[in-house]
């Protein structure tokens, strides 16, 4: 009967990346906002100032670092899906195989 405890834990983990996999989206929506906000201001600071540089607006800065950190943050939690789906599969194969040993214990015991 442990499977069953094994499934239980299987199942948390399903739990969890399916937050984890929530939140990237949520992460990725940010990012993409910030990218096209950075695309805009730099074309309206352009039209406004031919010599306008990127690397000297603190906004645009702003932007840039708000960006970075997200992309800092994506890798994180690409990582903790990925460990999360390696733990999923690790204890869907004890489930499976302790199912298998119960059934055949009861086929000898039987």
């Amino acid at each position: 009967m442990s499977f069953l405890a094994l499934d239980a834990q299987k199942s948390l983990f399903i739990l969890q990346r399916n937050q984890l996999q929530f939140e990237q989206t949520l992460v990725m929506n940010t990012a993409k906002r910030i990218s096209d906000e950075m695309t805009a201001w730099a074309d309206t600071q352009e039209e406004a100032d031919p010599d306008w540089e990127a690397d000297d607006d603190p906004y645009y800065i702003g932007l840039q670092q708000s960006q970075e950190y997200l992309e800092s943050k994506q890798d994180t939690l690409d990582s903790q899906i990925q460990l999360l789906d390696n733990e999923i599969s690790s204890v869907k194969t004890l489930v499976n195989n302790n199912i298998k040993n119960t059934c055949g214990l009861n086929l000898i015991g039987g």
